[in-house]
């Protein structure tokens, strides 16, 4: 059920969006419970005029490599499990791409399971 949206600048390495996506997805199965195949991603770079972002907000100094990261989810899980979730990603992308923990900027968007639909007009999760 998660949507996945992942922002960056562009990348000399065309594969490096797409693995970062893998780290998420993999974080998302471990933290949150996402079943097999839930893997719905969006993954964007942008040249340096069209990506903003403020390099020391809340005293976390960024760098260029910031990546932005918006997860839509349906709604339920606990605080816990919602850290676990960003710390589990932010060690990831540090540990297997080398990105800056200062630098992984996530936001997470929690919504009623009757906001989703997979296909066909229907409302999957509506019982």
């Amino acid at each position: 059920m998660p949507l996945v949206r992942v922002d960056i600048q562009q990348n000399p390495d065309p594969t490096f969006a797409r693995r970062i996506g893998e780290q998420i997805y993999a974080a998302l199965r471990s933290c949150i419970d996402v079943p097999e195949h839930d893997n719905f991603q969006i993954l964007n770079e942008h040249d340096a005029q069209h990506f903003v972002y403020d390099p020391q907000y809340l005293g976390i100094q960024r760098s260029d490599g910031v990546v932005f990261i918006q997860i839509t989810i349906s709604e339920g899980r606990s605080v816990e499990k919602k850290q676990l979730l960003f710390k589990t990603i932010a060690e990831s992308l540090h540990a297997q791409l080398g990105i800056r923990l200062e630098d992984v900027f996530i936001n997470l968007l929690e919504v009623k399971k009757e906001n989703w639909s997979f296909g066909n007009g229907v409302a999957q999760y509506v019982s």
